[in-house]
This record gives structure tokens, sequence and C-alpha cells, in this order.
């Protein structure tokens, strides 16, 4: 169960920047107030790529651990969509806790939303293939029971820095948002 709020940044990060243009809203309900798992290996300089695929607009994502602070860790996301335009999210998490303590997009400050609206429904031991490579994993199916959709993801926490996102399939309004590991480097 704590692997699941492992992904919960990558899906907000994305959800953040598809609410600014408008397109996934059912995606910013995915996250918020939740902990973020902090793995103990956690190092400044991990990072990890992404591909960005929702339909006709395609992209990438690097994140990375930037810095650490007193309060905790600095979490960054720079996001490339191509016509749709480019963001950058920081997140300051709490080391201790996991918590979210301040969001950040475009330099600008926004209001975490509350994520209490989800539910495993699946989770079991597999195995996917990404860009990056084939890896072991733990598949999850999350259900918005807001909105009664299902989001999967594959993550292996130990190995991939960072998420430990490999693999993550959401509902759009154009269809599937597909995010997957294109590469990684673990300080």
């Amino acid at each position: 169960m704590r692997l699941i709020s492992a992904l919960t940044t990558v899906l907000f990060s994305l959800s953040v920047f598809a609410h600014d243009m408008q397109m996934t809203q059912p995606l910013v309900d995915m996250v918020g107030s939740q902990p973020i798992v902090l793995a103990p290996n956690w190092k400044v300089g991990d990072e990890a790529d992404y591909s960005i695929n929702m339909g006709f607009i395609k992209g990438s994502m690097h994140s990375f651990i930037r810095e650490e602070v007193y309060e905790g860790l600095w979490f960054q996301q720079d996001m490339d969509l191509g016509i749709a335009g480019k963001q950058k999210v920081e997140i300051l998490i709490d080391k201790n806790s996991g918590e979210i303590l301040q969001l950040l997009v475009n330099g600008e400050k926004k209001e975490i939303p509350d994520g209490g609206n989800q539910e495993v429904i699946e989770m079991e031991e597999a195995q996917v293939t990404v860009p990056a490579g084939t890896f072991d994993c733990v598949y999850v199916k999350i259900r918005d029971t807001k909105e009664n959709k299902d989001s999967e993801a594959w993550i292996n926490p130990s190995e991939i820095p960072v998420m430990g996102l490999l693999k993550q399939v959401a509902p759009g309004p154009f269809g599937e948002v597909v995010v997957e590991l294109t590469g990684y480097d673990k300080k």
C-alpha cells in the first residue's frame, strides 16, 4: 500500500499541467495531501526521464531531486509537451513524514489538491517493459471514486530513483495518458 503514494507526485505534476491547460481535470484529484513514500536512499542528483503520450500531444518529463534543505527535499519535474508548452513543477517534501509542504508551478505557489477520492482496487507483482528496459515491479490499479475512472501504475521504488515509476496509464479527455520511463540515474 505504501508503494502507491510513491507515484503521487508524478501524477500530481501531470495533473497540474493538464489542469492549467484545461485538458485533464480528472487527473487533478489523483493526488493531493497524501504523503509520499520517501525511499531512504533518495539523494540529490537522483533523476528519471519519461516519455509522455496524451494522444496527439507527445512530450517528455525530467524528474529529479534538486536539493536538500532543513525542511526536506526539493523534488522537481520539468515537462515539455511540445505544442502544449513547458512546465516546471517544484515540490518540497518533508523528509521525515513524506508530506508535501509546498508546491510551485512555474514559480507560482499552488494549493495542494485533496487526494482522498482514491482507492486501490488491484495490486500484484508484475513485470513491465518500457523504453528503459524490462523490470520486475508492483502493478497497481487505482480507482477515482468521485469520477469512477481507473488509472494503472507499474512501480519499482527500490531500483528506479525518485518516485520509482516505470509506467503510468490514466484517463484523459482525448484518450489515455501514458507515461513511460526512458532512462534514469541513481546517485
